[in-house]
């Protein structure tokens, strides 16, 4: 429990080991968030997200820097696709970001999504939790860039960002199909190309046509490289912090994701039970084989397996 004293009060080197055991599956990895979520809660937590070369990794560089301006500590998990060589994150995030390396308020992570689908990594909501008992006043979580399918992130932020970019070709096709949705507010990025202003009148009309919601989304035109705008960007994200807080919103969507992580984790545990109970018995071998065979379907085998698996609980 020595680390717990150690986290609390800041220690770097102490976070950086306990997120490498979270992301390693280890045992003790239970031990280490049973031990330490009572201290959770803490930060506003900001997830970035959008298609691929939408500019995250320099709008999230930019948005820290705003935030260390105001005396606030960051913690990012950035997402990166993993190398099929090494198993691990290419780090492109990390390059983007070198010059906040030496910050002694700012804590980067790189993790890969060793093929989780999502946008994130697997151990993305433990790295969260002990950033933010290190201490963290925001936390800002930048997905991978897979575009549609990137919605985990809604289960993680308190603050969705989806960043646009004009001249992706279909933009409308790049923000349909429910990534709309989770966007609470809308950055348009590199406003500064030809087709911004277009672009920002597609996600407003997509924003009409959509479902009513008590607060609308703003959207901001930003050049992150140019840091033109960002401060403006960040205090949209400050004022829907104040309006989840004061509308009980706040609340009722870390309600949700925390049921929703609880369901997760019941669903592996029952999944690993399972598959554990089925092997040993070759249960699993021999109703695999029926349903080749035609004997039975796909639906009563595992209405079988679960039998199995009830009768021995």
């Amino acid at each position: 429990m020595e680390y717990l004293d150690k986290l609390l009060n800041g220690d770097k080197r102490t976070c950086a080991r306990l997120i490498s055991i979270i992301e390693n599956d280890e045992e003790e990895a239970k031990n280490i968030i049973k031990n330490i979520y009572k201290y959770t809660g803490n930060a506003h937590v900001i997830g970035i997200t959008g298609p691929p070369g939408g500019g995250k990794s320099t709008l999230t560089d930019k948005l820290t820097k705003e935030l260390r301006k105001k005396g606030k500590t960051v913690g990012i998990v950035a997402i990166d696709p993993t190398s099929p060589f090494s198993g691990g994150a290419i780090l492109g995030d990390r390059i983007r970001m070198q010059d906040l390396a030496t910050d002694s308020g700012v804590f980067i992570r790189s993790m890969g999504t060793r093929g989780h689908l999502g946008g994130l990594s697997k151990a993305t909501q433990s790295a969260v939790k002990i950033l933010d008992v290190y201490g963290a006043d925001y936390i800002i979580i930048e997905t991978v860039g897979v575009g549609q399918s990137e919605i985990d992130i809604v289960k993680n932020a308190d603050t969705v960002v989806m960043v646009m970019v004009p001249g992706l070709g279909d933009d409308i096709q790049a923000i349909k199909a429910g990534v709309m949705e989770i966007g609470d507010i809308f950055a348009i990025n590199k406003s500064d190309l030809d087709g911004a202003a277009r672009t920002a009148a597609e996600v407003k009309a997509m924003l009409d046509m959509g479902p009513r919601k008590d607060r609308r989304p703003p959207i901001v035109q930003v050049v992150a490289s140019l840091n033109r705008d960002v401060d403006v960007l960040l205090d949209e994200i400050i004022k829907h912090m104040e309006y989840l807080k004061s509308s009980g919103e706040l609340k009722k969507r870390r309600k949700a994701n925390i049921r929703t992580e609880i369901i997760k984790l019941v669903e592996t545990e029952v999944m690993r039970m399972v598959l554990q109970k089925s092997q040993s018995d070759q249960a699993l071998e021999k109703v695999t084989s029926e349903v080749v065979d035609r004997n039975t379907d796909p639906f009563s085998a595992s209405e079988s397996i679960m039998k199995l698996f009830s009768n021995n609980i």
